[in-house]
């Protein structure tokens, strides 16, 4: 059932709601221990990693400079290396495990359920992400934006209210014609706070199976979808 929602555009957050982080993650660590002769539990390398990034990421102050996602993965993988007892590492190893974030695969219903909501609206994105890897990852799913705002163009991160503010005013769309799309609660309530519609995917695997409960939605937010294509439906793209 279509829901009576009077919106004009979405705009996405992308790790963990449109793209699996942590199959592709864990995926390109577990090749790197079979290369290297390791046996660990990539699965939690892999979201202790994720952790330490976004812990990076909250306590960027403005101005950021040339910091982005892509520089604290590279300065996180040293101390995740050290937590596992992951020794002889090369130089060049390290960045090409941080360059596999940039090989993100989407989330199976996300590149039809992306189309679909794309016939119907403008579609955004506005993520923590660098430029770089939206690029790659883009290409790869393959997802055709309408814009992508990345955090590093506005030299704020999420959940500044600045980059929610930004985000509105830079696809002329008044926040209270805009649907926040997300997988994390801290997300919606911060878009919330600034007039936007919010609607909560449920990303059950996110962390990977067995990593925890999965969040319930605030009840703040206007719409729960079990994934993209089910959004869609109740959108009526």
């Amino acid at each position: 059932m279509a829901t009576n929602l009077d919106i004009q555009g979405l705009v996405f957050d992308v790790g963990g709601t449109v793209i699996d982080w942590h199959g592709t993650v864990s995926s390109e660590l577990a090749a790197f221990g079979k290369r290297k002769g390791f046996e660990r539990d990539w699965a939690v390398v892999a979201n202790s990693w994720r952790k330490q990034a976004l812990q990076g990421v909250r306590a960027l102050k403005p101005p950021t400079g040339k910091t982005n996602i892509d520089h604290i993965h590279r300065a996180t993988l040293d101390p995740v290396l050290a937590e596992f007892g992951l020794t002889g590492v090369t130089e060049q190893e390290k960045h090409e495990l941080t360059m596999g974030w940039h090989k993100l695969a989407a989330w199976p219903d996300a590149v039809e359920g992306h189309a679909r909501l794309k016939r119907k609206f403008v579609v955004s994105a506005l993520t923590i992400l660098s430029t770089s890897l939206m690029i790659d990852v883009s290409r790869l799913a393959p997802f055709h934006w309408d814009c992508v705002i990345s955090c590093e163009m506005l030299g704020r991160y999420k959940p500044d209210p600045l980059t929610y503010q930004r985000a509105s005013e830079l696809l002329a769309i008044p926040s209270g014609k805009l649907l926040f799309v997300a997988a994390h609660n801290f997300d919606l309530i911060a878009a919330k706070a600034e007039g936007y519609h919010t609607a909560f995917i449920r990303r059950t695997a996110e962390h990977g199976t067995g990593a925890g409960p999965t969040p319930e939605p605030d009840a703040s937010v206007d719409l729960v979808a079990t994934h993209m294509l089910d959004l869609a439906t109740q959108l009526g793209a």
